[in-house]
């Protein structure tokens, strides 16, 4: 394969994976505001919901929201009922957030709701194919973090 080949191939790429990533990022976001809930608010309950209390300073790093709005999004979801906010005894400036009952009930329906939403839109790919194009785009995003 020549140079200028593989550059259009690249190039290719690039859109491709930018129309397919709004396409379901589109379809993510619908659903999860047919439940009531904005994309960040939704991604602190299924971090909570998913992988029990949580930091609060780490929150942000694992559901990619700046740590300027993560204070935001968590103190709304306190004021909707869905959080609570605990210190850690061991070190009061620590703040962990954790669901409360409210919060569990509503990721209880909502959570396999939303996963069978993204199954739908995935769906023109077979279970071997998604697997090849996870290990495909982990590849991917290593060597362009380098």
């Amino acid at each position: 394969m020549d140079e200028s080949n593989d550059q259009a191939l690249s190039l290719k790429l690039y859109v491709i994976l930018h129309h397919a990533f709004h396409a379901l990022q589109t379809e993510a976001f619908r659903d999860m505001r047919k439940h009531g809930l904005k994309p960040t608010a939704f991604a602190v309950l299924e971090l909570l919901y998913s992988k029990g209390p949580q930091q609060i300073q780490h929150i942000g790093e694992k559901v990619l929201i700046s740590s300027s709005s993560i204070t935001y999004v968590v103190n709304n979801l306190v004021r909707e009922g869905y959080v609570r906010k605990e210190q850690y005894s061991g070190d009061r400036r620590i703040t962990y957030a954790s669901l409360t009952e409210n919060g569990q009930e509503l990721m209880k329906h909502t959570f396999p709701e939303h996963a069978e939403r993204l199954e739908q839109v995935s769906g023109g790919l077979d279970a071997e194919e998604k697997a090849q194009l996870i290990d495909l785009l982990k590849k991917l995003g290593k060597n362009a973090s380098g």
